[in-house]
């Protein structure tokens, strides 16, 4: 991956997103970009955000929406994302402020999506590597994203991954083996709290 971030860069990044969800949920109001910040962190990437709560010390997903390609500055889409994972991933009511000292921010910065080119579709498990690549599976209008991390955390196999990826897409789970699904990979720099306002870490996959 040619765009890296320093361990300081996610730690600034990971506090924005938490940042950003509490200044909403205390005050109603959107954060807007801080000054001053390097341009690195201004260049324009795909990122999504993630929200685990913690109970009893056992992680559970809480929210998780974000921006796959690189449309928007990094920062701008750090507050973007969170507040969407936070307040409107449909699949969970939203988060309330008494909740938030018992979850963790995620943050990933994604590398541009890039087609993954086969001469048949049975050749995509050997195309793609469990750890290293998230995946994009479209067909006409359906389109499903899983990030990098999802099939180390649940332990998939490449076949696993791209069955899952179009049901994530509202497809069957053969679909990525029919001619006119198009399979994109790509990849991501995650940082997260170690616990909840906790330690910031590279999250190694």
């Amino acid at each position: 991956m040619s765009f890296q971030l320093t361990i300081e860069e996610g730690r600034f990044l990971v506090n924005l997103a938490r940042q950003a969800v509490t200044e909403y949920l205390k005050n109603g109001k959107v954060l807007q970009v801080p000054e001053g910040v390097s341009s690195k962190l201004m260049e324009k990437c795909g990122v999504f955000v993630t929200l685990n709560s913690v109970i009893s010390g056992e992680k559970a997903l809480r929210g998780c929406i974000g921006l796959p390609y690189p449309t928007t500055p990094l920062i701008q889409a750090v507050i973007d994302a969170a507040l969407s994972a936070a307040m409107r991933d449909p699949r969970f009511p939203p988060v309330t402020l008494e909740e938030l000292d018992q979850i963790i921010f995620e943050v990933s910065v994604l590398t541009p999506p890039e087609l993954v080119e086969v001469e048949k579709p049975t050749e995509y498990p050997s195309k793609i590597k469990v750890g290293r690549d998230g995946l994009i599976v479209e067909n006409g209008y359906c389109k499903g994203l899983l990030l990098p991390q999802v099939p180390v955390e649940l332990k998939w196999g490449e076949e696993e991954f791209l069955c899952q990826c179009s049901m994530k897409a509202g497809l069957p789970p053969d679909c990525w083996l029919l001619k006119d699904t198009r399979i994109y990979s790509f990849q991501a720099i995650i940082f997260e709290e170690v616990s909840p306002k906790g330690k910031i870490k590279l999250k190694e996959i």
